[in-house]
């Protein structure tokens, strides 16, 4: 077997390790969508539906701060999200520079469908294999990738009824 040198060069390349985790995560996350939400939707454009919904109408500039994501990035997600009909850009009459992003009736209705099941769905799949790490940063990313392996996000989803979303973010102490 070749060495994971990733994982064996520890805080060295602590960087690509914690993207090779999060790329782990949105793999299974978008596993879970195909199944329950919006398949044809990447899951890394949530952030982003989520930022509108919780902050309303945003420019690209404040989505980007939101979700802490490049201002190029945040907009080929809009890109997207707008081919989609999921959003729409209004232009700023006074400066044509800024334009402000809001979700139209098909975005909020997706983000009502997300909130009552796909996101309670992976938050508590993604805090079941997160359960129980122990020790520094680096066993626990060791505990966390082996959990991912072990038993992906599809397998830890909750059979009781979903809690409602916000009350879930509170309960986590998410809530803004």
């Amino acid at each position: 077997m070749v060495e994971d040198i990733v994982r064996s060069l520890g805080y060295g390349t602590l960087g690509s390790r914690l993207k090779r985790i999060g790329e782990k995560l949105q793999a299974q996350t978008q596993e879970i969508s195909e199944e329950l939400a919006a398949p044809e939707l990447p899951t890394s454009h949530n952030p982003v539906l989520a930022a509108l919904d919780r902050n309303g109408p945003l420019s690209i500039g404040h989505l980007a701060e939101a979700i802490g994501q490049s201002q190029p990035g945040v907009t080929r997600m809009v890109n997207s999200l707008k081919s989609a009909g999921l959003v729409k850009v209004q232009g700023n009459e006074k400066d044509r520079r800024i334009s402000r992003i809001t979700l139209t009736r098909g975005g909020k209705a997706l983000v009502k469908r997300l909130q009552e099941t796909f996101w309670p769905e992976v938050m508590l799949a993604v805090e079941d294999a997160c359960t129980g790490l122990s020790g520094t940063l680096l066993e626990q990313l060791d505990q966390l990738e082996s959990a991912l392996v072990d038993r992906p996000l599809k397998h830890r989803r909750s059979e009781l009824p979903l809690p409602d979303w916000e009350e879930l973010l509170e309960q986590k102490g998410k809530a803004t």
